[in-house]
């Protein structure tokens, strides 16, 4: 049985101040209808502009990150984005009045305690996962970044962090499933370095920082002056470092809280993929640019999967709409520059042709002999005669016209085409057909193979025409 997306039951509010901004924010997650996904709204703003929480939005990653459309932004979104993943809410929209989400205690735990609260709401719709077939890697060779993406029939995530700090060390944090997210990862807060935060300070960088969101390590030597300036920073009575090498600020939640958050940060830097994966995610020394980059891998992934769904399969031994003689009495190509050998479907918007590339041709005695290759210049030329037929197909008798290659545009060569290889084309028009003139867009596939993709113009003459 097929899971169903989810909502939320009813709104619910949280307030907080914004780490780097300092400022008050009020945050509230409303239930949307199916296939919404996740957005923000700026209700502080002229026109309450929404931002989709989609990879493609993102603007910084350099203290958290930031989505921006509509001349709107959002900053520090991770949090928010973990705790939906983390209780499998597919579609909310999140009204807020400021720049930035609330810090919070600097984990997703208060977001998960509210949304859970509210409650959820089984929509009718089906949850479209993207199941992970193949291994997808990305990494950062400089930074030592690792990340892959493995199939399995779940959401799993491993996460391993190192420092080269003494107190820090090497963590490793995971979960086996993303149910798991509430109680194991949902509460571990954001960390910094003592030298991180000495300079967020002087760049008044974290004026929403109060010493109660954030575990402080501590990785240098620090003088009775230093905790007694930082304890007057931050307004409090005394800090000293405590036995773990933190600031006594906080105690630990977990002894591997900082990488249990490096993995909470990186459940909601997914889910800017825009769907909920299947698939176990492994990463070392992760961050939110390399999030992000790893993130918009997948999606380019999955978007060129899902447009290749777009193609029907063809059986070429079905009966075609033409047969090669019956393209001859229509086009007035011959061998050896008849490129089509087939036309599969037909209709007054679109055209699928066939064309068989064999070893017999005679182009393949001089177009790489040793290693043979169908040229790139011909599966244009397959691919306008196909698009020619459809043209020709709006007049009574095209036998009376020829088809003129007028301008092509974005042509790529994807894939290398070879004898044995059966091109199937698809031309569908991009706008209505004037005056014999015709503008389509061209795909060439061979197999489940995009080979050849390009836009095309070109018009159909009266043979008569062309002779005066």
């Amino acid at each position: 049985m097929n899971a169903k997306q989810r909502t939320m039951m009813s709104e619910v509010t949280v307030s907080g101040t914004g780490l780097h901004t300092g400022e008050k924010v009020t945050m509230t997650f409303k239930p949307a209808p199916e296939n919404h996904g996740y957005k923000f709204r700026r209700i502080d703003l002229p026109g309450q502009p929404i931002i989709e929480a989609d990879v493609d939005n993102v603007t910084d990653t350099s203290r958290g990150t930031t989505i921006s459309q509509n001349g709107a932004s959002v900053s520090t979104i991770e949090h928010v984005l973990a705790a939906l993943v983390g209780l499998e809410i597919d579609n909310v929209l999140i009204d807020l009045d400021g720049p930035e989400t609330p810090i919070m205690d600097g984990s997703s735990i208060l977001f998960v305690d509210a949304i859970l609260e509210a409650g959820f709401m089984e929509q009718d719709a089906d949850r479209e996962y993207y199941h992970i077939t193949d291994n997808i890697h990305y990494s950062e060779p400089d930074r030592k970044v690792e990340m892959v993406a493995m199939p399995l029939d779940d959401y799993r995530f491993t996460c391993m962090v190192d420092y080269n700090s003494p107190v820090l060390g090497s963590q490793h944090a995971s979960i086996s499933t993303i149910s798991e997210f509430k109680k194991e990862i949902a509460s571990s807060r954001t960390f910094c370095f003592l030298h991180e935060l000495e300079m967020l300070l002087k760049h008044d960088l974290i004026k929403g920082g109060d010493l109660n969101n954030a575990i402080v390590v501590v990785d240098k030597h620090v003088s009775k002056d230093e905790l007694d300036h930082l304890a007057k920073l931050f307004n409090r009575k005394d800090i000293d470092v405590a036995p773990q090498g933190i600031l006594n600020n906080i105690e630990l939640r977990h002894q591997n809280e900082p990488a249990r958050h490096k993995l909470l940060d990186m459940i909601g830097d997914l889910a800017l993929v825009g769907v909920p994966i299947k698939g176990h995610i492994m990463a070392a020394r992760p961050g939110h640019a390399a999030n992000v980059a790893f993130a918009k891998k997948i999606k380019a992934i999955i978007k060129k999967e899902r447009s290749r769904k777009h193609f029907k399969v063809y059986d070429p031994n079905a009966k075609p709409v033409y047969d090669t003689v019956q393209i001859m009495n229509m086009l007035p190509h011959r061998w050896p520059f008849l490129m089509v050998d087939k036309i599969l479907e037909l209709s007054k918007t679109h055209v699928v042709g066939l064309k068989n590339v064999t070893m017999n041709e005679d182009l393949f005695m001089g177009h790489f002999p040793g290693s043979p290759i169908f040229p790139g210049v011909l599966q244009i030329e397959a691919m306008v005669q196909t698009g020619g037929i459809l043209v020709l197909n709006t007049v009574p008798d095209p036998e009376n016209y020829l088809t003129l290659f007028l301008k092509i545009e974005n042509a790529r060569f994807k894939n290398k085409v070879v004898p044995g290889d059966t091109l199937i084309f698809y031309c569908t028009l991009l706008e209505p057909i004037r005056r014999g003139i015709a503008r389509m867009r061209g795909v060439g596939m061979v197999g489940e193979r995009i080979v050849v993709e390009a836009e095309l113009m070109a018009q159909i003459v009266k043979v008569k025409g062309l002779e005066e």
